[in-house]
């Protein structure tokens, strides 16, 4: 089990902590570590490489671009499906009681028919998995203190999808978890404006395409490793409820990073929680 890593600096490089320290309830500063190694630490290609015990990464290279395509659209209806169940939860129709262990066994059954019958199960074994691991992050996001009645709070849950895609490329920037909402960010806000103003808001509504099609950039990479993975010929229908699994558990752990950080912010502010953050990042960086 990993543990905690002390706050503390290495050398002139990495800014003295004690400041972003001011303030900080003990509890709250070991909530931040642990959200940042949920979010920067692990990605869901290590996760598979550890299951099955091949490199997964590159794995999607060999996929006939048939199968790419095929991905990339039920990628899309995914997402289309999971936007409308997002929008439902604005007026109280969404109400699960929270379990991460029924999402996990829920995935892992939908995992287990996509592995018995192959790739051809595609389009429909992907939107019912990412629907379910919506449900799975709304859980995470009401336990953390977002009231899932405001707009803002239901994209969040669905920037979830765009967290997952971490690599090591994304370490020019002052951390990928960060850069990722700067990314999103405008479209995010134009989004909530449009929920706001609309009764009805339809996930076709061309303000919410922009939203969705750049978290299908993103998330559409960590799909194209899952199916890589459920494509290997001996894996089966065991195989494939094990990679769905992975693919909940990873990204139930990255909306607890997520919605943690957003809690935070809403105690300290978010500029203090972001040098805070980052200070952890570059200290990790220069251990």
């Amino acid at each position: 089990m990993s543990h905690a890593m002390p706050l503390t600096t290495k050398s002139l490089d990495v800014p003295d902590l004690t400041a972003t320290q001011q303030g900080w309830a003990p509890e709250d500063l070991q909530a931040l570590e642990t959200a940042w190694r949920q979010l920067e630490r692990l990605t869901f290609a290590t996760r598979l490489t550890g299951m099955i015990g091949r490199k997964i990464e590159t794995a999607g290279a060999f996929i006939p671009a048939r199968i790419r395509r095929l991905a990339g659209r039920a990628t899309a209806h995914a997402l289309q499906a999971a936007m409308r169940a997002a929008l439902r939860s604005l007026h109280g129709r969404e109400h699960h009681p929270s379990s991460a262990r029924m999402h996990r066994a829920l995935a892992t059954a939908a995992g287990a028919a996509g592995g018995a019958f192959g790739l051809a199960s595609l389009p429909v074994e992907l939107p019912l998995s990412t629907v379910l691991l919506l449900r799975a992050i709304a859980d995470i996001a009401r336990a953390e203190g977002e009231d899932l009645s405001q707009p803002e709070a239901a994209l969040a849950c669905m920037q979830v999808f765009a967290l997952g895609s971490h690599s090591p490329e994304d370490d020019f920037m002052d951390s990928s978890y960060f850069a990722m909402r700067a990314f999103l960010a405008r479209s995010i806000s134009e989004a909530t404006r449009f929920m706001a103003a609309t009764a009805a808001a339809d996930e076709a509504a061309p303000v919410l395409m922009r939203f969705l099609t750049q978290i299908a950039a993103r998330f559409g990479l960590v799909v194209s490793q899952k199916f890589a993975a459920q494509a290997i010929p001996f894996l089966g229908a065991a195989g494939g409820a094990a990679v769905n699994y992975a693919f909940m558990e990873h990204f139930q752990t990255l909306a607890q990073g997520h919605f943690t950080i957003r809690r935070l912010e809403r105690k300290y502010g978010k500029d203090l929680v972001r040098e805070s953050y980052n200070s952890i990042h570059l200290t990790d960086k220069n251990l």
